[in-house]
């Protein structure tokens, strides 16, 4: 697999479009009220204020005749069950993420938010908007169960763990360890012997504190704070393989979005975008700080794992691709459709990788 492609912020042009989707006159607008539930908390940093701030902007841009009311996560449906609740109408939106659908959908929905050792930000939006993913996505997992998704929103790489005692020996001492873990990163954990949850973000602390789980992996050093993780587990692993970047959307009823008006679409679709970027640069530009809090206010110990671990979990990736991807048509076509374009794509990202040096 090629060196990394040097990460790069979504071009400012995005959200140029947001300070004025459409001349119109906002009294003669129709009235549109939509519900939309988070899977995050409104004051969770990045997931959660993200969608607060897509509600605010979308009422802003159709003065206040299109609201998209925020809801905290669990108050009309539970957080995982949100697919079926924007599927069957009883909710308008969601503020989610495909890999969360894996439940319902199967393993392979799981590469709609994060590959792993996989595209920083401006490859995988390259290939979700212009390579056809998105296509893809709404062909074979949405358009048939009722629902289509805007990209609403990405964040910066992950850490890849936080553990109560330090990992020396990765092959030994991740088995039988039961951790949270997401997604496809979830498939490569369960190669090395690890028993794997899915949880929502709010229900990993009580399960760390009552040991229901040994470890676990959520977010950023921003969010991963604000649930407390450190208070239990103070080793925490770095670079997030599992997740380089990780990108969630707005999940939407088909037949009410398809009935909204072309104006409040192109609001919805502005407001998204801008999020795209403006929360990717606020990921980064805050997750310095909270690595820097973590480890002088609160003695997180903060490791990278060694090349040969990353090896190893690379290898073992490329054993759940091929698989799954025997056992499973559908996980082969998302596979092999991503792949293609990765290695399209490689002139490119060879090209231009360079490692950083921060001199």
């Amino acid at each position: 697999m090629f060196k990394k492609h040097a990460r790069t912020i979504v071009a400012a042009g995005l959200a140029g479009s947001v300070a004025m989707v459409a001349a119109f006159d906002a009294s003669a607008q129709e009235r549109v009220r939509w519900k939309m539930q988070s899977t995050w908390a409104s004051n969770l940093p990045a997931l959660g204020t993200s969608g607060v701030r897509f509600s605010d902007r979308v009422s802003q841009m159709s003065g206040g005749n299109f609201e998209v009311k925020f809801h905290e996560p669990n108050a009309l449906v539970p957080s995982l069950e949100a697919f079926d609740a924007v599927s069957k109408g009883s909710i308008d939106a969601a503020w989610t993420t495909p890999g969360y659908h894996t439940g319902k959908l199967g393993k392979a929905i799981s590469f709609f938010t994060a590959v792993p050792f996989g595209p920083q930000i401006n490859e995988y939006l390259a290939w979700r908007w212009f390579g056809g993913g998105q296509e893809l996505l709404e062909e074979k997992f949405y358009g048939p169960r009722g629902v289509t998704s805007l990209i609403s929103f990405c964040i910066s790489p992950e850490t890849s763990g936080w553990f109560k005692e330090e990992i020396t020996n990765p092959t030994e001492q991740l088995k039988g360890l039961k951790m949270r873990f997401f997604g496809l990163g979830a498939l490569v954990m369960q190669k090395m012997g690890v028993n794997t949850q899915l949880l929502a973000g709010g229900d990993i602390f009580p399960a760390l504190e009552k040991g229901a789980i040994d470890a676990t992996e959520f977010s950023m050093p921003i969010t991963d704070i604000a649930y407390g993780f450190h208070q239990i587990a103070t080793y925490n692993y770095f670079p997030g393989w599992h997740q380089q970047v990780s990108c969630s959307e707005l999940l939407m009823n088909k037949e009410k979005w398809e009935a909204l008006p072309d104006a409040y679409q192109a609001m919805a679709m502005a407001a998204a975008r801008e999020q795209i970027s403006y929360t990717y640069a606020e990921t980064e530009a805050k997750n310095p700080g909270a690595m820097q809090e973590m480890q002088d206010k609160h003695g997180v110990i903060v490791k990278r794992w060694d090349d040969e671990t990353l090896a190893i979990l690379e290898r073992a990736w490329l054993e759940v691709i091929a698989e799954e991807s025997a056992a499973d048509p559908l996980f082969k076509e998302v596979a092999d459709h991503y792949l293609a374009y990765r290695k399209d794509f490689r002139i490119w990202g060879d090209a231009q990788s360079l490692k950083g040096t921060y001199q």
